[in-house]
């Protein structure tokens, strides 16, 4: 039965998509504006294209099976979901507006997580009963994980390249490279939506199912992945600059050619971690693919300071947003 709660869930997940979208714009575009082979418009417009182009090509929706099996379905209602989102909203623009690259995804499984928890004390069982305690170690084990994997792929990445053109000239070395940075970006922004989207696919197919729409272990129906892609490609285009200054500049100084390594390592981490269902942060692999191509000049190449703060912000992202998810569950209840 469709109800009015229902209706607000569903707008609700499509506009944390939606802020998904511009939040993580930066990840796609940042180094590809920093290096001027496209203009800001050029490039949102360009990776919101590749982000939809994921919903042609992606049919196995493995990163939203794991979303929808976080919280445990006995301790899942719509007050939950509508907890979790609103503390993955309210994080998001928080983030944004300080121009802090935090990932959405973490605050998204934070927020859900926070709720079901404090659903399940209310119910008088054990918070912790609430969640599926496998799938909540591997996407920690991949905060760590993900920036590292996307460190090391990048620095591989670019000593080969460096290698291979070692006898070119500088000048036309940069003209390839930056017309390569537009298959690499192109790469990303795929991969992008391929993980990205399907997280909030997983929370809607979860809505349904708490509304008693479709039967827990049905099929996904065709409209939330068309709405998913269609929303974070939207919020794409809407772009985050203040997290793309943070990302293109103020990590380390990119050159096209190491725009093309760092996008091509997120892009390779990121098609690997889907397949297997893992649903990491992008923000954290491109922000590990930055680094690696810096260490390839010089450690002190790398500005440390900014990306101590960094982790810092992803460190925080899981439990704030699951102290706001409680909090507002909390308050629910209480109107309720």
């Amino acid at each position: 039965m469709v109800t009015t709660l229902l209706v607000v869930v569903v707008a609700l997940a499509l506009i944390f998509d939606y802020t998904n979208g511009f939040h993580d714009a930066a990840n796609s575009i940042a180094t590809i504006v920093s290096t001027k082979v496209l203009t800001p418009f050029q490039a949102v417009v360009w990776a919101a294209a590749f982000n939809f182009l994921a919903y042609f090509v992606v049919k196995d929706h493995k990163v939203a099976n794991t979303v929808s099996k976080i919280v445990n379905e006995h301790f899942v209602t719509m007050h939950v979901i509508l907890a979790g989102l609103i503390a993955a909203i309210t994080w998001n623009l928080i983030t944004w507006w300080f121009g802090i690259p935090s990932s959405s995804s973490h605050t998204l499984i934070g927020g859900f997580a926070g709720a079901g928890i404090t659903n399940a004390l209310y119910m008088g069982a054990g918070g912790l009963s609430a969640i599926n305690i496998p799938y909540i170690l591997t996407i920690i084990a991949y905060i760590v994980l993900a920036p590292f994997i996307g460190l090391i792929i990048a620095y591989i990445v670019t000593i080969i390249i460096l290698h291979i053109c070692k006898r070119s000239r500088p000048s036309i070395a940069e003209r390839w490279f930056k017309r390569l940075q537009l298959v690499s970006s192109a790469a990303l922004s795929f991969a992008h939506g391929t993980n990205d989207a399907q997280k909030v696919m997983g929370i809607l197919y979860v809505t349904l199912v708490a509304s008693k729409i479709v039967n827990s272990g049905a099929p996904m129906p065709d409209w939330i992945p068309l709405a998913c892609y269609s929303a974070i490609s939207l919020g794409t285009m809407s772009g985050g600059w203040k997290i793309v200054k943070t990302m293109g500049t103020k990590i380390t100084k990119i050159t096209p050619l190491e725009g093309v390594s760092a996008e091509t390592a997120g892009a390779i981490t990121l098609l690997i971690t889907e397949q297997f269902g893992i649903p990491v942060s992008t923000t954290h692999t491109i922000t590990g693919s930055i680094i690696g191509v810096g260490l390839t000049k010089r450690v002190s190449a790398v500005r440390w300071g900014v990306t101590i703060n960094l982790v810092w912000a992803w460190i925080i992202t899981i439990p704030v947003s699951a102290l706001i998810a409680g909090v507002v569950f909390v308050l629910m209840r209480l109107i309720s």
